[in-house]
């Protein structure tokens, strides 16, 4: 097994596993969380930059108002993304949370479709439509719309849709977004701490450093995903993306005894179906011979 595919795992498997790390820190309300994601990681990272000489690199890549412009929007994105993230795993819905990152490639293929006017093969539409019908399913049966598994899902794809767009890497995107979003959490911060309400520094070590942790947690998986990135085909990566909300989805189940009965089963269970059959009609789509296309001149 080469290195990019073990890159690729543990950056997967990190994330599967967030949900034991961030219940360490259920006490801490999720805004204080996000916040403290933002600051930490934003300093981890440009640490990095600052130690492997790419300042200078950075600046160059990132200050401009058009490169500016696309990262706030990715920022805002990522922030309602973790947001929901953190307050739905402390809420104990780690299930449902699982269920958003399921939907999330199929819903990304219909941004595609829509913002991108990409053309789906009619193949295609079929895991959109079953999956569609997963989740009707699942809001039947739950009572309500699995609002969380929908938020996470649509915050994540239109963020993929805007880094689609953007021009700067993995690194240096994250820098940017949560340097972007950085003065407004480290506000935010400064306030509680004033007011009294702050975790940090009010409720043991333990709690401090997990804090500071979370900006580690953050980077490490994506720094190990952007070099597995590098190393494998788009279609490995297309196939370790579901061991995070697998592992999610497990731990929710197993560890922490979320509410998992047959009729949850069953709608889990159409919404996997769909994940199937795009899986499969992408590998035989990406299988079967392609005609050359004619140089100019030619025909």
């Amino acid at each position: 097994m080469n290195k990019g595919i073990l890159s690729g795992i543990a950056a997967y498997a990190m994330w599967g596993f967030f949900p034991i790390y961030w219940k360490l820190l259920h006490d801490v309300p999720a805004l204080q969380l996000l916040g403290h994601r933002i600051g930490w990681s934003f300093l981890l990272l440009m640490g990095f930059i600052f130690v492997t000489r790419q300042w200078q690199d950075f600046r160059t890549s990132a200050f401009n108002l058009k490169v500016l412009g696309i990262y706030t929007v990715a920022g805002v994105l990522l922030s309602i993304n973790w947001l929901i993230y953190v307050w739905g795993v402390n809420a104990g819905f780690i299930v449902e949370t699982s269920l958003g990152y399921f939907i999330n490639p199929l819903l990304s293929v219909l941004f595609g479709v829509f913002f991108l006017r990409e053309k789906l093969r009619p193949m295609q539409w079929v895991p959109i439509v079953i999956a569609a019908i997963g989740v009707i399913y699942l809001t039947v049966t739950y009572g309500r719309l699995p609002w969380i598994a929908l938020s996470l899902a649509v915050s994540f794809g239109l963020y993929g849709l805007v880094k689609k767009l953007s021009p700067l890497g993995s690194v240096y995107g994250l820098t940017l977004e949560t340097g972007i979003v950085f003065p407004i959490a480290l506000i935010y911060l400064i306030f509680v701490q004033v007011n009294g309400t702050g975790e940090f520094l009010h409720d043991g070590l333990t709690v401090d450093l997990l804090l500071i942790g979370g900006g580690i947690v953050t980077t490490i998986p994506l720094l190990m995903f952007a070099s597995a990135a590098k190393q494998i085909p788009l279609n490995m990566i297309g196939v370790l993306q579901y061991f995070a909300p697998t592992i999610q989805f497990l731990i929710g189940v197993f560890i922490y005894k979320e509410p998992f009965d047959t009729t949850r089963l069953i709608g889990f269970g159409i919404v996997w179906l769909a994940l199937i059959i795009f899986w499969v009609e992408n590998i035989i789509a990406h299988r079967m011979p392609v005609e050359p296309i004619p140089e100019l001149g030619e025909g």
